[in-house]
């Protein structure tokens, strides 16, 4: 029961990519392959994903979501619709992107690797997006925004809530 259980929380394409890996000399070892498989699903790994994955490649829970909490490329929670990368990085952080990050912060009243209360935006800082001669800058999903203020933080946001409501209708 606790198989067929895990089965269905991942869906079986996921538990026959486990079936096999249980098949390899080192299946734990393929524990990251499979954690990057349930989040490219998913979009996250939650509670009943790890649990799931324990199950079906028979390694101990703690394993799964010690591997699962460590690495920065795993998420645990949900991310937003929009995704924003703001820029930390020397040459923005000289043109006042500390004041851009607070803003965002202060706008979408979260810090920095949390989702909006709406699940409209998650928060990232990062170190260099590679437009050093824009700065300060962001990104949300592939845009870039250069030149970047916190007066435009508002405007911006706003933007990409239209852009949501319209593909809604």
């Amino acid at each position: 029961m606790v198989e067929a259980d895990s089965r269905a929380v991942l869906g079986e394409d996921i538990a026959e990519f486990i079936d096999e890996c249980r098949k390899d000399e080192h299946p734990r070892g393929l524990l990251i392959a499979v954690l990057h498989k349930v989040q490219a699903k998913f979009g996250f790994l939650d509670g009943p994903h790890l649990d799931a994955v324990a199950q079906l490649l028979r390694v101990p829970a703690a394993d799964v979501s010690g591997v699962a909490s460590f690495y920065h490329y795993f998420r645990l929670k949900p991310r937003g619709k929009y995704m924003i990368h703001i820029c930390m990085g020397t040459a923005c952080f000289v043109k006042g992107a500390d004041l851009v990050a607070a803003k965002l912060k202060d706008e979408l009243g979260i810090t920095f690797g949390e989702t909006s209360p709406d699940g409209m935006f998650s928060l990232e800082g990062t170190r260099c997006i590679g437009t050093c001669g824009l700065a300060p800058v962001m990104m949300i999903d592939e845009n870039v925004h250069a030149e970047v203020t916190p007066d435009k933080i508002p405007v911006i946001l706003e933007e990409y809530l239209q852009k949501a409501r319209a593909e809604k209708e």
